[in-house]
């Protein structure tokens, strides 16, 4: 388990005329009916991905009695996020006993296999997506009050008696979002894996467009800032809500600790809190994300009203600098970067820093607080000179980070990003660290994204469209319709909680090829 950076006495200071203006751009999310394709069964014909094979079509469901310990798999055709009705009856003899059965969601096939009792990960079993229900009196609706993110329904019958079988007459889900696919359109591109990719990442943002971007509909339904970044990104170039970023960035502005610093993450319900988990990258991104709003909106009255709050953000990561200008690293969950085990983060948090105070420098300039920018302007030079003075090694021409001097992707990737190095010599570091292949890799899309877009800041665009196959398209070959939490083609079968089975396999940071296209390949 990962030693979270947190503070449970922490103060929490709210502003409401922030709050008041995120309830007016909140949206009324529009509602699909969606009806089971097929019956299916799960073969497990691959130990880390079983397939799902349709024996059935799904208009034959009322043919299927059910009796104690039959079973029936329903496929939805794509990822749904929403609430399911299910109507219900009997054949045979009158009900003498409960109808006593369980409900099994899956947003992959592999999911249907795992087995909820085996789990022993470090975060709440809750979030498997299972129920058991009795029900004594049938025909029957049995509507179901909780939201579930899934492609698969399993119906396990437990127990009816010998004398009467349960059937399932019909199975809907209301799928919710705050967006449609209508509102967009798909990438033009003549490679079928590009088109596929184009359309799982699409799939991907919508489904965690919600009230808020979530971070993922079946876990944690969160509001986190990272992943808002770059879904923001991705929306700007697809749905165009703007809307429901302007709604995220008050949110975010609209309830902090007492030092003035922004969550990592906001609970949406009951109510707007602000959590109590802390990540210096994640607050860093609020400016940047407040500037990539207003480049796509030229909504000046937001960004005046937000800004001290991201210049806030800066100031608080400031203290935490040496007396050679380099970030000191904090242990465990201080910053995100990567869920890459042992990661050292001391120098890809220092290319963030450059990265979002050139960003905030640009919000200061738009709003002509001169002060400001020449204060940001200083910052990003001074460390960008320590990183390049104590940080780029040498010997091997890459950066290094911490006391081990730990050789990574990350601290590549985020000095390229920030500008600390040319497209010149970003490239000719891109190619040494693959030449070499660190030990400590990428296992997130959100890693993973910035890996490409490093490649596509140094004119890589034909490498970058090559690990964009290599990468999503390993997803998509793995039977993916809507991108991961996490994904390491070496171990296809890695979770950072102990247990796949908790994975979220609809995620808001892997949605970003829909953006990447759209902004260095369209033609």
């Amino acid at each position: 388990m990962p030693e979270i950076s947190s503070d449970l006495n922490m103060v929490r200071v709210t502003n409401e005329a922030f709050l008041k203006k995120a309830d007016a751009c909140a949206p009324k999310l529009k509602e699909t009916m969606v009806y089971p394709t097929g019956i299916v069964e799960i073969q497990d014909t691959c130990a880390d991905y079983p397939i799902a094979v349709q024996t059935d079509s799904a208009d034959n469901l009322r043919k299927h009695a059910l009796k104690k310990g039959d079973k029936l798999c329903l496929d939805f055709g794509d990822h749904q996020v929403g609430y399911v009705t299910l109507k219900l009856s009997s054949v045979g003899s009158p009900q003498d006993a409960p109808a006593f059965f369980k409900l099994k969601f899956g947003e992959i096939a592999k999911e249907m296999t795992e087995k909820s009792e085996e789990y022993d990960g470090w975060i709440s079993r809750g979030w498997i997506q299972e129920e058991y229900f009795h029900v004594d009196t049938l025909p029957t609706v049995l509507e179901l009050s909780r939201r579930y993110a899934f492609r698969y329904l399993e119906i396990d019958v437990l127990d009816t008696s010998m004398k009467w079988q349960l059937v399932v007459d019909e199975v809907v889900c209301r799928s919710v979002s705050a967006v449609s696919t209508e509102e967009t359109k798909s990438f033009s591109s003549e490679d079928q894996m590009i088109q596929k990719i184009d359309k799982v990442s699409l799939r991907t943002l919508q489904n965690c467009m919600q009230s808020v971007f979530e971070d993922g509909p079946k876990r944690d339904r969160r509001l986190w800032l990272g992943d808002l970044r770059l879904q923001a990104l991705a929306n700007y170039e697809t749905f165009k809500n703007y809307d429901l970023v302007k709604r995220c960035l008050y949110l975010f502005a609209g309830q902090t600790k007492d030092n003035g610093q922004v969550g990592a993450c906001l609970f949406i319900e009951p109510q707007i809190i602000v959590d109590d988990t802390f990540l210096l990258d994640y607050s860093m991104f609020f400016g940047a994300s407040l500037l990539d709003y207003y480049e796509a909106t030229k909504d000046e009255e937001t960004l005046r009203d937000l800004s001290a709050c991201a210049y806030r953000q800066m100031e608080i990561v400031k203290e935490q600098f040496d007396e050679k200008n380099l970030l000191v690293s904090g242990e465990g969950f201080w910053g995100f970067i990567d869920w890459t085990e042992g990661l050292d983060k001391q120098a890809a948090m220092q290319g963030v820093y450059i990265y979002c105070a050139k960003q905030v420098q640009k919000i200061a300039k738009i709003l002509g607080d001169t002060k400001k920018a020449e204060e940001l302007e200083t910052e990003a030079k001074e460390k960008t000179e320590a990183a390049r003075a104590y940080l780029l090694d040498a010997e091997t021409g890459l950066f290094v980070s911490g006391k081990e001097r730990q050789l990574n992707y990350a601290s590549q990737v985020w000095m390229i990003l920030s500008g600390a190095v040319s497209a010149e010599e970003g490239g000719q570091i891109l190619d040494r660290v693959i030449a070499v292949n660190p030990e400590k890799g990428m296992v997130s899309p959100y890693m993973n994204h910035h890996f490409v877009e490093a490649l596509l800041v140094c004119g890589r665009k034909e490498q970058a469209m090559d690990f964009m196959k290599y990468y999503w398209g390993g997803m998509i070959e793995h039977g993916a319709d809507t991108f991961w939490e996490l994904y390491n083609p070496q171990n296809p079968a890695e979770s950072p909680y102990g247990s796949s089975i908790v994975n979220s396999y609809c995620h808001a940071w892997s949605c970003t090829p829909a953006y990447l296209l759209r902004k260095y390949y369209a033609e």
